[in-house]
């Protein structure tokens, strides 16, 4: 990865004796979120009302995982409220709220020089993390980032309650509890509101005792905690970021210039007179917007005008396919792993096959939206991101203030899948605003989020294995040929670079971010990983399930292949390569009861795939076939191991919906590209799988007392495999490219 010059001066940190002073330096933040009226503040997590309402603050994106409800319970059960009473607030970005496990896992991102001293308990980690605000929504380290502040803070809260009950009755505080938003001694009883302000007076412990695991006390007592955005989504009151109504707004359209190295050339905007509603035009270097009183009057006004744009290098599948070709077959490769005698997989192998995943477009319900408002030098954004402080950020810089002069109010996500990680369309929303001078409300067309939306990276793969003469597996190679995707993200998000620009930077840089999950969890005596990084002329991003999503599909693809070709059955055949991981395998024992496995034999239309991502394991088995109107996915049995569960309901739905996107992202999903526009981009033809379309799901947890782990990815990894073996198993055909069937095209 090229240096950037934040890398050299935090790598200077970490070789020399200023760490210690960077490391030690005193730092105090305000709360972010002041009590409202009538309630009373304790900590920067929750404030308690005089009528008993807790509200909670919640620093991360909510875009329908559930975080606002599992923050929310981590607190009720650890404060004694009663959940009736519980209320969330979204939290602006605040030192306070930093995710150090994230910024821990990307450290290859911001620290380049030294990533492996980013860890979660280092003090430069933490001190990068609190200069730069990071309070990113990423790679399902909500929990693990926020569970224990949040705790602590909502102990500390029951302690000050507990103490000013105490004081009240006079007795010993050890002799109170709180309990359904009492504080209780006996048969005396103090709701929470009537203590909160006098709670308050009290010097809060320096170190408040935890209950008992909660998670284990709400499993064992089958306790619900149901989502607290469901009404307001069910009636229509959830207000989203183009929800968002302000006194003399106008609403803005835009249009961006093909994939490549593009620059408006030229307009007429001549033919759009005499349109109804509109007021301005605004052009950037690659965008041109229309501002009127209605969006749709915007959107009429640029299909009018039709702006045109000069273009270099413009994105096409065949110089894509071709540029991973190459690299797959003559480009210099960085070896991410090498187990055992490497020299062996040099000589002649038993089996060796080709795979493909084409772009992945993430079809977010809610396209992107933004609504900012510039007046006297100062900047109000309301947007959903994944990233706020970069987006509020880069808008600042794009409208030339400071970013103390620019306020983000955080709006949750119609869906996201990693979309909201990117934050081009806040830029262009400050940039419109300040240039009209009123409230502007941006929001990108379907197409536009197709074609300036980076998707999901293309990817071609090779891999090899040898067996000896009792079949078993005695080498596995692979090799993977695509660009430096998350090196070229982290470029926009950490170095505010354009989307050029970081392709340039990026191009052949090793990118392990880009390779997760491409070790098999298989225990194989000779092993190598390569990643052949490949340059192409298309933006690449982030998408739910990450490397993840294309590894798992490779590995379990050709694991089951491996299986057919030694002619042994292929549930045992994993199993007898897994001895080292017993809890896969307890997976795979399991779901094999559970979906009735009868061996993946011809015609049953039945597949196995299991994958590992961080201390979580699934697996899973599909039951498909091959009809007239295509591929019908019947049934899937998932069973999953994630340690201790937070909230086994909300769980279960992140698996059950990372299943049914990787079915989206195994059966459509994609597009190619011609001329630097996508040929595919409106819902109805990315073949996304409908509400008939969805199998039945039985889903079911391992007990286990390991530390949590993330649901969401999970499902999305292992259904594209899954679904593959199975349709081998329904036809005879094997299907090497996501999406599947379109090699048949």
């Amino acid at each position: 990865m090229a240096i950037s010059r934040r890398g050299i001066l935090i790598g200077s940190l970490v070789g020399g004796g200023l760490a210690i002073g960077y490391a030690l330096r005193p730092r105090h933040y305000e709360p972010p979120l002041a009590a409202g009226e009538g309630e009373t503040g304790f900590d920067a997590w929750l404030s308690i009302g005089r009528d008993g309402i807790v509200t909670v603050a919640v620093p991360q994106l909510e875009m329908g995982q559930g975080i606002g409800t599992l923050i929310a319970q981590i607190v009720a059960v650890e404060l004694g409220a009663d959940w009736r009473q519980v209320a969330i607030e979204p939290a602006p970005p605040s030192p306070l709220y930093i995710n150090l496990p994230l910024a821990s896992r990307w450290a290859e991102l911001w620290m380049p020089l030294f990533p492996r001293v980013a860890s979660v308990g280092s003090p430069i980690t933490r001190h990068w993390a609190e200069d730069g605000v990071f309070t990113v929504t990423a790679d399902g380290t909500s929990l693990a980032a926020y569970e224990y502040p949040v705790r602590l803070a909502a102990a500390s809260a029951r302690s000050l309650l507990v103490q000013a009950a105490a004081d009240r009755w006079d007795v010993d505080a050890g002799a109170c509890d709180t309990q359904g938003g009492f504080v209780v001694h006996g048969k005396q009883r103090l709701p929470f509101g009537t203590l909160a302000a006098e709670a308050a007076g009290f010097d809060p412990p320096g170190n408040p005792p935890l209950r008992k695991d909660p998670a284990k006390e709400v499993q064992v007592s089958a306790l619900r905690f149901p989502r607290l955005d469901l009404p307001s989504k069910v009636d229509g009151s959830h207000r989203f970021a183009g929800d968002v109504r302000l006194p003399d707004m106008v609403f803005a359209a835009i249009r961006h210039g093909p994939i490549g190295e593009t620059e408006l050339a030229s307009y007429d905007r001549k033919r759009a007179a005499g349109l109804p509603g509109v007021i301005e035009f605004v052009r950037g270097k690659r965008w041109f917007a229309a501002v009127a009183d209605t969006w749709w009057a915007a959107e009429r006004a640029l299909a009018e005008i039709a702006p045109n744009f000069i273009a270099k290098k413009r994105a096409d599948s065949g110089r894509i396919e071709t540029a991973l070709d190459e690299a797959l077959r003559k480009g210099e490769a960085t070896t991410l792993l090498e187990r055992g005698d490497p020299s062996t997989l040099k000589r002649k192998f038993s089996l060796a096959l080709r795979y493909d995943v084409a772009p992945a477009l993430h079809a977010t319900l809610e396209t992107a939206s933004a609504t900012a408002r510039f007046a006297e030098g100062r900047l109000e954004l309301w947007v959903a991101s994944q990233a706020p402080e970069a987006a509020r950020r880069a808008a600042a810089a794009a409208v030339g203030i400071s970013p103390r002069d620019c306020v983000l109010y955080p709006m949750p996500a119609g869906g996201s899948f990693d979309r909201r990680l990117e934050h081009d369309h806040a830029i262009e929303a400050a940039v419109i605003a300040k240039a009209v001078g009123r409230p502007v409300q941006l929001t990108w067309s379907r197409w536009q989020e197709a074609v300036a939306g980076p998707p999901r990276t293309p990817v071609t793969a090779v891999l090899a294995a040898r067996t000896d003469a009792a079949n078993a597996v005695v080498g596995w190679k692979a090799r993977l040929a695509l660009p430096a995707s998350a090196h070229e993200f982290g470029r926009r998000l950490f170095d505010g670079m354009g989307t050029r620009a970081a392709i340039k930077a990026s191009a052949g840089e090793s990118d392990t971010l880009a390779m997760e999950g491409a070790i098999p969890p298989y225990r194989v005596a000779n092993m190598v990983v390569e990643h052949a990084p490949a340059t192409i002329d298309l933006p690449t991003g982030r998408m739910r399930g990450n490397a993840h999503g294309y590894t798992a599909f490779f590995n379990e693809s050709f694991v089951d292949e491996l299986a057919h070709h030694t002619h042994q059955e292929p549930l045992s055949f994993r199993i007898a390569m897994l001895g080292h991981d017993a809890r896969l395998v307890h997976c795979l024992q399991r779901v094999a009861q559970q979906a009735e496995w009868g061996g993946g034999v011809e015609a049953s239309g039945q597949g196995v795939a299991c994958h590992v991502i961080g201390d979580g394991r699934i697996a899973v088995v599909a039951t498909a076939r091959r009809d007239a109107d295509g591929v019908r996915v019947d049934r899937i049995d998932a069973v999953a191991d994630i340690g201790r569960i937070v909230n086994v309901d909300i769980a279960r739905q992140q698996i059950e919906g990372g299943l049914v996107f990787g079915i989206g992202l195994a059966l459509g999903s994609s597009t190619g590209y011609a001329d630097g526009l996508p040929t595919t981009a409106r819902l109805a033809e990315l073949s996304l799988p409908l509400l008939a379309d969805c199998p039945e799901i039985r889903v079911t947890f391992i007990d286990s007392d390991a530390p949590s782990a993330d649901p969401g990815e999970l499902g999305v990894a292992v259904a594209a495999p899954a679904l593959s073996n199975a349709l081998f198993s329904a036809t005879g055909l094997r299907f090497r490219k996501l999406p599947l069937l379109s090699e048949e095209i």
